[in-house]
């Protein structure tokens, strides 16, 4: 296993290497095990993918002769809804029947031929509206209508969206790989991994009835596995953020399955789920509910265990002589910053989804404590409640796994005299750190930082290196450079 981070070669000490060798060796001990365990849990419990005995009518499963079509709104019209049928004659514009007015779109098929006048759902019409130049889904009922009937002969569907999310999708992978460059495309790479883990085996096993706890929990850790070493490399830094999120992981499905049993969460007032609950027996609504808390937090609970196990590394690494207690302190200054802001992030992001819930809810005019507890916000309130606990808990443990395993493996300054690996014969690595820490804050005032201003450090120390190694290289050059001038004079 290498390193995690791209230090420079010149920073790594004969000791140090073998440090985190140990440091690899006493995690893998505890990972592999732990790894093989869930490889093993998921073929057992891998779900068979048959859809006998489910009956579950598709929305988009058209009757013989109906189809659905495709095409792009030429214009927009106001008529009376006798006008539907499009046998009927369009009267000139600014002229209407009487009764009740209807939203038509002339609309050229993406098929071709003639336009035809798709009646809008009267809620689209009223919240969104369509305009010329939008692409949308209609159903095609002409070949099965009889003329005259005055019932629509295409109604609309839906939204074309293919191009603008194929946009944004471009551009959230350009984004991610021009800033973060390799290791973002690694990212994007392992979220599409967790995708399929998702797909192939957790949601069939949910179908297929399967313990909703253990496929929550056994298909989480094979995602979490895969996208922390996939996106950050097999380091111990890794290692140890993974065995934070493990632990974050277990609290979290502990809290989810006593919250939906004791808090009564099963779906009700929900159309999705009385659609599960009516297509077979096999499915549990609360179990999914259940497995829906454990998954939530994943992003999260990844994002605040590799912070932490970082910022123990490189706290160390700057000043390896800081106490265990020292350590444990300045790291955890870092995490309740993360804490902060991460409480708010899953508060937001969820009030965000449940937004139109929300202002349907206050226009009630309940009292708060009625409404938080509603069927409607109980399950957005517990599931913020439950990834909250377990993030915040898994901040302080990663941090203690991380102290712990660097401690144990003894990493210490290179002593006086003895020059880093694929450093110059003349750099000494103690003397560097002297340097270093002569314009930064010591070792014992790191948790006196706040995480802006020990990023700073970070950064400056750094740079300061790097600049000292160009330095060396110059004159290094410039001496062999001299050499063969008096050689060849």
């Amino acid at each position: 296993m290498g390193h995690g981070h791209s230090h420079n070669p010149a920073e790594v000490t004969a000791e140090s290497l073998v440090a985190r060798k140990r440091a690899n060796w006493l995690l893998a001990a505890v990972l592999v095990p732990l790894g093989v365990l869930t490889a093993v849990a998921m073929l057992l419990m891998w779900p068979s993918g048959s859809k006998e005995g489910l009956t579950l009518a598709s929305p988009y499963q058209a009757a013989p002769g109906v189809t659905f079509d495709t095409g792009k709104i030429q214009s927009v019209l106001q008529e009376s809804c006798s006008q539907a049928n499009t046998g009927a004659d369009i009267p000139p514009a600014g002229q209407n029947n009487a009764g009740s007015q209807c939203t038509f779109a002339m609309t050229q098929p993406d098929a071709g031929g003639s336009p035809v006048k798709v009646v809008i759902n009267p809620d689209v019409a009223k919240s969104h509206g369509v305009k010329a130049g939008d692409d949308i889904r209609y159903l095609n009922l002409s070949r099965v209508q009889a003329d005259g009937t005055g019932s629509p002969a295409y109604v609309f569907v839906d939204f074309v969206r293919t191009l603008p999310i194929a946009l944004l999708a471009i551009l959230y992978a350009v984004v991610v790989i021009a800033v973060a460059r390799w290791r973002g495309f690694r990212a994007l790479l392992g979220l599409v991994g967790a995708y399929v883990v998702l797909v192939s085996f957790m949601l069939p096993g949910l179908v297929d009835g399967k313990p909703p706890l253990l496929v929550a929990l056994v298909g989480s850790t094979a995602i979490m596995i895969g996208v922390l070493y996939f996106a950050h490399g097999f380091s111990a830094r890794t290692s140890t953020a993974l065995l934070g999120t493990i632990f974050g992981l277990g609290i979290t499905a502990l809290l989810a399955a006593w919250a939906t049993s004791a808090a009564n969460l099963a779906g009700v007032g929900n159309h999705d789920a009385a659609t599960l609950v009516n297509m077979s027996d096999r499915i549990s609504i609360s179990g999914i509910i259940m497995c829906g808390l454990i998954i939530s937090g994943l992003g999260v609970l990844n994002d605040v265990t590799i912070t932490q196990s970082s910022a123990v590394w490189e706290l160390y690494e700057l000043a390896p002589e800081t106490t265990a207690r020292k350590l444990f302190s300045s790291a955890m200054r870092i995490g309740r910053d993360h804490i902060a802001s991460t409480v708010y992030t899953i508060a937001f992001a969820y009030a965000g989804a449940a937004l139109p819930i929300l202002i349907i809810v206050m226009l009630y005019d309940r009292p708060l404590l009625d409404t938080l507890t509603s069927a409607e916000l109980s399950e957005e309130v517990v599931r913020t409640l439950v990834g909250s606990i377990g993030l915040v808990l898994a901040i302080p443990v990663t941090t203690l796994i991380a102290v712990l395993v660097v401690k144990a493996t003894g990493l210490r300054r290179a002593p006086a005299g003895t020059a880093p690996l694929g450093g110059t014969a003349g750099e000494d690595a103690d003397a560097g750190r002297v340097r270093e820490l002569e314009s930064s804050p010591a070792a014992e005032d790191y948790a006196s930082l706040d995480t802006g201003e020990l990023a700073a450090v970070v950064e400056t120390r750094r740079a300061r290196r790097e600049a000292e190694r160009r330095e060396a290289d110059r004159r290094e050059a410039q001496q062999r450079a001299a050499g063969q001038r008096r050689q060849g004079s």
